[in-house]
């Protein structure tokens, strides 16, 4: 039972999310398994057929969730025939069907990217030739690419295109995916804090209980308007972060500089007054030494003094 009802959407709120579209190998890719799964969990009534458009089947994030729910149990260590019971009962029954919504305005994807295949020339030709073995090795380990055959996938584009860019301005890519091996644990607190935020509008419902199928409606839309704000906080954040520590750098260094060019001055200004004291004290001597010759010549209307002495005449 509900601890307080939900309140109503409002009338302007988004009843279409934006809808993703897969073939089945990005939905493999995208959820984590692989094209043989996706036909097996078909097979078994786990997962719903894609829709036809022609000869291609395509699929939407309804299908990533219900993938992912799939990962999930099988994680927690149910088999397969357990899961099929359950998803039987989700979509039989009523109330269960009722968090289906909430399954997929939960767990379905907060990017829109699709993933995009690279070739070895083309990842060279990005990096400026820096994509070295080591260098693909990291980005594999820590998922920025993954190998389909000869080739790479990229789950988001838009980040392999930033490194590589930054790459040309000459960061080592080695430093970069240095720095996002460090940087990826508080990226995981910091999901995990907006996750808690949007799923927190559950906890008006005792746990364990299932929302009434009435509330059900406005409680997806609530959850798929705090995603995207979500995301403008952590953006707005980031950018903060960023300006504080650039910010704290800029001032560390332009400070550094400042000493060194005072200390420069302070230099050149002792050396400029010890010069300007023997330029003085020598012309001080040289004004002595002028006036000691002076005193020493005689004075043209006077006659000088001899110096020879006198000889005391003697007696007679």
């Amino acid at each position: 039972m509900p601890k307080t009802p939900f309140p109503a959407a409002p009338a302007s709120a988004p009843s279409d999310p934006p809808r993703n579209e897969y073939t089945v190998d990005e939905l493999a890719r995208v959820a984590d398994t692989t094209v043989r799964n996706v036909r097996a969990y078909q097979d078994r009534g786990l997962l719903a057929p894609p829709e036809k458009r022609g000869r291609v089947g395509v699929y939407d994030d309804t299908h990533v969730s219900r993938l992912k729910l799939i990962n999930h149990l099988l994680a927690r260590g149910y088999t397969l025939a357990n899961i099929q019971d359950l998803i039987k009962a989700i979509d039989e029954g009523h109330d269960l069907r009722s968090i289906l919504g909430l399954e997929s305005a939960i767990g379905s994807r907060w990017s829109h990217e699709r993933p995009r295949k690279y070739s070895l020339v083309e990842l060279g030709r990005m990096f400026g030739g820096k994509a070295s073995p080591t260098v693909l090795a990291k980005a594999l380990e820590l998922g920025l690419l993954e190998r389909d055959g000869l080739s790479f996938v990229a789950k988001s584009p838009a980040a392999l295109n930033a490194g590589a860019a930054m790459a040309r301005e000459g960061i080592p890519a080695a430093d970069l995916l240095d720095a996002v091996r460090a940087a990826r644990p508080h990226f995981g607190a910091v999901a995990k804090a907006m996750v808690d935020l949007v799923v927190r509008q559950l906890d008006r419902y005792e746990s364990g209980d299932l929302p009434p199928p009435a509330d059900v409606p406005a409680l997806v839309d609530a959850i798929w308007r705090i995603r995207p704000l979500g995301m403008v906080l952590v953006e707005t954040e980031m950018n903060r972060a960023l300006e504080e520590a650039s910010g704290d750098y800029l001032g560390a260094r332009v400070a550094a500089i400042m000493e060194k060019l005072g200390h420069g001055e302070a230099a050149g200004t002792t050396g400029d007054k010890t010069a300007a004291t023997k330029r003085a004290t020598a012309r001080k001597a040289a004004s002595h030494a002028a006036a000691s010759g002076t005193a020493g010549r005689a004075s043209p209307d006077k006659p000088a003094r001899s110096n020879t002495t006198k000889v005391g005449r003697g007696r007679t």
